[in-house]
């Protein structure tokens, strides 16, 4: 009988290379929001337009993290202390923007906070993946030969 984990187990790394690559993406565009004041949805009627934020503001600092630390996530350079930044920083918005509004995240908005920052945790942990920077510089300079297990020293 087949080793099914281990058929499977091949694209756990590629895997973990999409989710770096994905999330940077997806927080890079909410820094670009925040720091840029593009990527916006047209306002509701009545509602005031979007804005830019001044940069030495508490949410102006936040764009900054997201969208510099989304493009370095999105690279895969230095991926551990930029998730692990990152993770706080989704912490630190949840407790301080969500959380008052109730406990349930999916009733006080923050589901997508809450999530980011245990994946982001997540990446902190496990690394990058094949695909990044990070590999290039830091592990020989050569693209690598696909991994096939899920060793924690392969991040």
């Amino acid at each position: 009988m087949a080793n099914h984990h281990s058929a499977y187990s091949v694209w756990a790394p590629r895997a973990l290379s999409l989710l770096r690559i994905v999330a940077g993406f997806m927080m890079l565009q909410h820094g670009a929001q925040k720091l840029f004041g593009v990527l916006t949805p047209p306002p509701a009627p009545g509602a005031e337009a979007a804005t830019q934020y001044p940069l030495l503001s508490l949410v102006g600092v936040a764009g900054a993290l997201e969208f510099f630390g989304g493009l370095l996530l999105l690279l895969g350079l230095f991926t551990r202390p930029t998730a692990f930044i990152l993770s706080g920083l989704m912490a630190a918005a949840y407790f301080m923007a969500h959380a008052p509004q109730g406990f349930w995240p999916i009733l006080n908005m923050g589901e997508s906070a809450a999530l980011y920052s245990f994946v982001f945790l997540y990446l902190a942990g496990a690394g990058g993946g094949p695909w990044g920077v990070d590999r290039l510089l830091w592990r020989g300079g050569t693209s690598p030969a696909p991994r096939t297990g899920l060793d924690p020293a392969q991040g």
